[in-house]
């Protein structure tokens, strides 16, 4: 999985996908490449999940990723995922052709596991204590394996009561 943060403060790549708004070109050259070096999935997300970032507004996460998606869609030999929490991001990706929902909230969003439901696409599950403004402050687990582990199994199954094929569900 390629990974590809629209935003300015990226962990990742210092924001170079990013110039006061999407940068196509870039996003574009960098998608090729990381599918000549073998990536099979192309994660694109429009809201840091840094340790300590701020949240992003609906619709400046919507003028990140959708661009970007929509422009990928069809272009590259990958499946275009879509990294987010927010519901009108996964309803709007998905229309501009993105295949997968990766959520490190799994799906705990208002709204989000009916709207993961009703577009039918799969989805990944992922685990976070807190919120990116809190998750370094004290994490603490007991057992951060079986903790963990029963977080997302429990999730998988909310998923699942919510009407997402088990088959779709990855953790």
């Amino acid at each position: 999985m390629g990974v590809m943060n629209i935003t300015p403060d990226s962990f990742s790549d210092g924001g170079l996908l990013y110039r006061a708004g999407p940068d196509l070109d870039a996003v574009r050259s960098r998608a090729r490449k990381m599918v000549a070096d073998g990536a099979a999935y192309l994660d694109i997300g429009g809201e840091s999940t840094r340790p300590g970032a701020k949240p992003v507004g609906e619709q400046e996460e919507l003028d990140r990723v959708i661009p970007c998606v929509a422009a990928l869609a069809g272009e590259v030999d990958a499946v275009i995922s879509v990294d987010t929490s927010t519901p009108a991001v996964m309803r709007e990706a998905a229309r501009a052709g993105a295949g997968l929902i990766n959520d490190v909230r799994a799906l705990t969003r208002e709204g989000a596991l009916e709207a993961a439901a009703d577009l039918g696409l799969p989805v990944c599950l992922m685990h976070m204590q807190g919120d990116p403004q809190t998750m370094q402050d004290a994490p603490a687990y007991e057992d951060v394996t079986a903790e963990v582990k029963a977080w997302l199994l429990a999730r998988a199954e909310a998923a699942m009561a919510a009407g997402i094929a088990g088959e779709n569900i990855l953790l």
